[in-house]
């Protein structure tokens, strides 16, 4: 069985892609660069730039599946989440229904739905509504957030001695691993027309995280509330810089202010251990 593999070399692509790799199937690996990721074969790598349609030309030809994990993670000043997340997305379903592709793979953010003024959910709305209508049979994955995102954000304040929290009310996340959730992809990937709100199985507040990383770095734990309205701030005067951040500084106050929980829990890591491990 043959699949294509989009952002096949990112955090989350690679695990994707290993996970494809063990169970035997020949994978065509796109991104905009090649990297080591430890898989050595049954596998093509085709450079391509989602938002240039010509790049993928082909790129889905006798493939039975499509999944993409492609998205703006980061601060541009150049593209938006609606160049890559949405209209990038929306050229490899064009080239996959081109080519016949039955199934589709699209990885989403939980609540992606509930959020029409950050980027970077709302161009992942407006995607997975093109997907639901393109009469190719689909699974939408909408993740919590993964483990190396939320030590990501925690590590330079826990070097710094504090953390500071948005809000005064407590919030809940069951981030799962990359690795847990690309094995879950591959098993689904040929589910029919299904949407799966995914976590892990342990579930914590993010007070709750700050102290266990505090813990695990040996220091005394030091939480700092903040107001959730100062990101909008911080979001208004990047976005007269235009360098980008705003998109960033929404998401942000997003997440750590709503609750991040997925009613499907799934995964054999632990959380507290992968914390433990990131301060020793």
């Amino acid at each position: 069985m043959k699949v294509v593999l989009a952002g096949a070399y990112g955090n989350l692509g690679a695990d994707v892609f290993r996970a494809l790799n063990k169970e035997g199937y020949e994978v065509v690996a796109l991104d905009m660069m090649q990297r080591d990721i430890g898989v050595t074969d049954n596998y093509t790598f085709i450079k391509v730039d989602v938002t240039k349609p010509e790049t993928l030309k082909g790129v889905c030809d006798g493939a039975d599946a499509v999944i993409t994990t492609v998205g703006l993670t980061k601060g541009s000043a150049t593209v938006t989440n609606y160049d890559i997340d949405y209209q990038g997305n929306l050229n490899l379903l064009n080239e996959a229904k081109a080519a016949g592709v039955k199934n589709f793979t699209y990885i989403s953010v939980i609540k992606a739905d509930l959020a029409p003024k950050v980027p970077m959910l709302h161009a992942k709305y407006l995607f997975e509504e093109e997907l639901k209508k393109s009469g190719i049979t689909y699974v939408i994955h909408r993740p919590t957030g993964y483990f190396y995102d939320i030590i990501h954000v925690f590590s330079p304040m826990i070097e710094k001695g504090a953390v500071t929290l948005l809000g005064k009310k407590p919030v809940h996340a069951n981030v799962i691993s990359t690795e847990d959730f690309g094995d879950f992809i591959v098993k689904h990937m040929l589910d029919e027309n299904k949407m799966y709100e995914v976590g892990g199985k342990e579930t914590y507040s993010y007070e709750e995280i700050a102290n266990m990383c505090f813990e695990a770095a040996g220091k005394e734990p030091v939480i700092k509330r903040a107001p959730a309205w100062l990101f909008d701030v911080l979001a208004f005067i990047n976005k007269l810089k235009g360098n980008g951040k705003e998109a960033i500084l929404r998401f942000s106050k997003w997440t750590l202010t709503q609750e991040m929980v997925g009613s499907t829990e799934y995964g054999d890591m632990s959380f507290k251990e992968y914390i433990k491990e990131n301060f020793k």
